[in-house]
C-alpha cells in the first residue's frame, strides 16, 4: 500500500484559541490590520447554552469594538452608564458615606459617549460573530478543540482535535481562566480563593436607576446593581461560599423576599427575571503573559474580583495593546512571534492589569468588614473621592479607560 504524503499545513500569522468577546475582538482587530488569523472556536452553534451574563463595556472598550465594526446595531439594546456610585453600608454614627462620579468627571469628548454601556452577553457575542463571518482574513474553525502545540523554526505547530495541525507565527490564548494554552506553555498562576461566591440575577426595579451603577459595601460583602435597559438591573451579591449557591437554588418568590428584605431601601423593590446563578470568587494571576511564540489575553492571563466590572475591559486593553505591538513590530520588519516583541506587550499590560487586580482585592478586604479602625478611614476615603475633583476625575478616567497611555484603538 502506497503511503500518501502528509497534506501541506496552512501557515497563519496568528492562531487564536477561544472566540469569546476577547478572542473574537482580537481576531477582528488583527485581521483588519492585515494579519492572517486562525480562530479556534470550541462552541457548537447548534448547542449554544443560555448566557445570562451582562457586560459593562467602558468608553475605551466601546471605541475598540466600534473600530472593529462590532457596535453596529448594539446601541438600541444598550443601557448607557451615566455614573458609578459606591456607598459604605457599615454602621457609621454620621450616616452612610458615599462617592459618585459621572461622565462629567471625564475630559470633554467629541463623540459624546457616556462612561460606558451595559450590554447583554448574547447580543455582544452575536455582533462579534456576525463580523467574524464576513472577514476574509479569518479562518474561523467552529466546533474545534485545541489539543496542544510544538515549537518549530520560526513557527508553532498548533494541534487540533482529530489530528489537524496548522502552523502560526504566534499562538494567543484567549481561552479563559483554565486556559489550555497557558497550561501547554507551562505558565503557572498564583492567587487565592476568597471563600465567597457571587449570587447573580437580573431583576426589574420599582424605581428608575438613571443609568447609575450602584455598589453597597456591607460587612458581609458588596451588593451591586448594574443598570440594564428598561429600569432593570443585573445584581451581584457577594456571599459566603455555600450561601450564594443555596439562594440561587430557591424559588423566585423566596429569592425576591430575601433581596427585598435586605436591599429594597437601597435599590427599590426587585422582581426576579430569568434564572439566578452563582459562581465562586477567586483571584488568579499568571506569572507571565508571554512565552516563546505565545501570548495570553484576558481571563487566560488573570481572573480578578468582578467589582466595578473591570475584568472584560482589562481583556479589551490586552487586545488593543497586543495588536498595536504586533503592528509596530511588523512595520519595523520584526518577527511578530519573537520574545522581544511579545515582551513589549507584557511590559505594557502587566503592571496596569495586576495593579487593578490587586487594587480591587484590597477594596474588597477593606470594605467587607465592620472593623472599628478601618471604618473611619474608608469613610474618609469615600468623602475625599466624592468631594475632591482631582480624585474623582482620576477614578473616572481609570474606570472608563480614558487614560492617555491607552492603545491607539481605545482613544479618540
Amino acid at each position: 500500500m502506497t503511503k500518501m504524503p502528509p497534506s501541506p499545513r496552512s501557515v497563519y500569522d496568528i492562531a487564536i484559541i477561544g472566540a469569546g468577546p476577547t478572542g473574537a475582538t482580537l481576531a477582528l482587530a488583527a485581521a483588519q490590520t492585515g494579519f492572517s488569523v486562525l480562530l479556534v472556536d470550541g462552541r457548537d452553534p447548534e448547542k449554544m447554552r443560555a448566557d445570562g451574563r451582562n457586560f459593562a463595556i467602558v468608553r475605551g472598550s466601546w471605541r475598540l469594538l466600534a473600530g472593529c465594526g462590532a457596535t453596529e446595531g448594539l446601541l438600541e439594546h444598550a443601557q448607557p452608564l451615566n455614573g458609578l456610585e459606591a456607598s459604605d453600608g457599615g454602621t457609621h454614627w454620621f450616616g452612610a458615606p458615599s462617592a459618585l462620579f459621572t461622565a462629567e468627571d471625564l475630559p470633554e469628548d467629541a463623540d459624546g459617549t457616556p462612561l460606558g454601556f451595559m450590554i447583554e452577553a448574547p447580543r455582544l457575542q452575536g455582533a462579534l460573530d456576525a463580523k467574524l463571518a464576513g472577514e476574509p482574513n479569518i479562518d474561523w474553525r467552529q466546533k474545534a478543540a485545541f489539543t496542544g502545540y510544538e515549537r518549530e523554526a520560526g513557527l508553532v505547530a498548533v494541534s487540533l482535535a482529530e489530528g489537524e495541525v496548522n502552523s502560526a507565527r504566534l499562538l494567543v490564548g484567549c481561552d479563559g481562566v483554565h486556559s489550555p494554552v497557558r497550561q501547554a506553555a507551562g505558565i503557572t498562576v498564583e492567587g487565592r480563593s476568597y471563600g465567597k461566591s457571587v449570587f447573580a440575577a437580573n431583576v426589574a426595579l420599582s424605581r428608575p436607576h438613571d443609568g447609575i451603577a450602584r455598589q453597597l459595601f456591607t460587612p458581609e460583602g458588596p451588593f451591586a446593581t448594574l443598570p440594564l435597559a428598561g429600569d432593570r438591573a443585573n445584581l451581584a451579591w457577594y456571599m459566603k461560599s455555600g450561601a450564594a449557591e443555596v439562594l440561587a437554588g430557591l424559588s423566585a418568590g423566596e429569592i425576591e423576599a430575601e433581596l427585598n428584605g435586605r436591599f429594597a431601601d437601597f435599590a427599590g423593590e426587585m422582581r426576579l427575571e430569568g434564572k439566578a446563578v452563582s459562581y465562586p470568587l477567586e483571584l488568579k494571576i499568571a506569572n507571565a503573559m508571554v512565552g516563546p511564540r505565545v501570548a495570553l489575553v484576558g481571563d487566560a492571563a488573570r481572573r480578578i474580583n468582578p467589582l466595578a466590572g473591570q475584568g472584560l475591559n482589562l481583556g479589551f486593553k490586552d487586545v488593543a495593546a497586543l495588536v498595536e505591538v504586533l503592528e509596530d513590530g511588523r512595520h519595523k520588519g520584526l518577527d511578530i512571534g519573537a520574545l522581544n516583541v511579545l515582551e513589549a506587550y507584557q511590559d505594557w499590560r502587566r503592571f496596569d492589569a495586576n495593579a487593578t487586580a490587586l487594587g480591587l482585592d484590597a477594596i474588597d478586604r477593606i470594605f467587607s468588614n465592620d472593623h472599628a479602625v478601618l471604618k473611619p478611614l474608608r469613610a474618609a476615603g469615600l468623602v475625599l473621592a466624592d468631594k475632591a475633583g482631582f480624585v474623582r476625575r482620576t477614578l473616572a478616567r481609570q474606570a472608563s479607560a480614558q487614560q492617555d497611555s491607552l492603545p491607539r484603538r481605545m482613544q479618540r
